[in-house]
């Protein structure tokens, strides 16, 4: 029981986003690639993030412990691993053909993680309570955070060499600030904290939900936006014609 309810938060998620992908769906097995990816990467990031645990020098100041444990040992450490996950599996890739390709891609890897983290602190706790709270709160964050990441990846790759950089930066640097802001809340332990958490998870989904529409709307493969570029490319034609 507690097994299935580590898992299948991830995996409602994970075919959410996939079947979003309307009008060209990813091959499934690059999917599987990012998934098995972000199972992976856990292994490097849990000696990252006790490396830089043991360089926490505010362990008597309880804000500035939990904003370094965030933002650095948290966010920073497993953003960081996503982040390259995402590129060096599906940057090059020939299947990577339009933005909302980013998000499925970099939601896998995401989700991958999500999960063997997900089953360590259902089973750590053996709890099914962690494993319902966690459901609609962790492991949709580590999605958005994936969709995050994604959205900018997916501006980066088609976009001109002088803003490629931009949004690559972009890429990281923003699911790692909301991600550090999610930890940093909850770490602090005030109540005041916890009070500001709940709306700030509310506001991760509409950020979320607002990327994934913006980038499946502007598809490429959309029948409404190919007939645009028809309808562009005969005007285009027909000016040539004038002249």
């Amino acid at each position: 029981m507690l097994f299935t309810i580590a898992i299948a938060p991830v995996l409602i998620i994970l075919f959410y986003i996939y079947f979003s992908d309307k009008y060209e769906r990813e091959p499934i097995r690059l999917v599987i690639k990012g998934f098995v990816g972000g199972i992976f990467i856990i292994i490097p990031v849990i000696f990252l993030e006790q490396f830089l645990g043991l360089l926490n020098i505010f362990e008597g100041n309880k804000i500035m412990s939990a904003f370094y444990d965030g933002f650095i040992v948290a966010g920073f450490s497993e953003e960081l691993f996503k982040f390259l996950a995402t590129i060096i599996l599906f940057w090059r890739s020939k299947e990577f053909n339009e933005k909302f390709d980013g998000i499925v891609y970099a939601v896998s890897v995401s989700l991958g993680f999500a999960c063997v983290e997900n089953i360590m602190y259902v089973f750590s706790e053996n709890s099914l309570n962690v494993g319902l709270l966690r459901a609609i709160t962790a492991v949709p964050a580590h999605a958005i955070f994936g969709v995050t990441m994604g959205y900018y990846l997916g501006l980066a790759k088609f976009k001109k060499d002088g803003k490629k950089s931009r949004y690559s930066t972009l890429a990281f640097v923003v699911p790692w600030m909301l991600h550090g802001l999610y930890d940093f809340f909850l770490m602090t332990g005030y109540n005041l904290m916890l009070l500001i958490f709940i709306p700030y998870v509310f506001y991760l989904y509409r950020v979320g939900f607002k990327y994934v529409r913006e980038h499946r709307s502007k598809s490429p493969f959309n029948p409404n936006n190919m007939k645009f570029l028809d309808e562009d490319s005969s005007d285009n034609n027909d000016d040539v014609s004038k002249v």
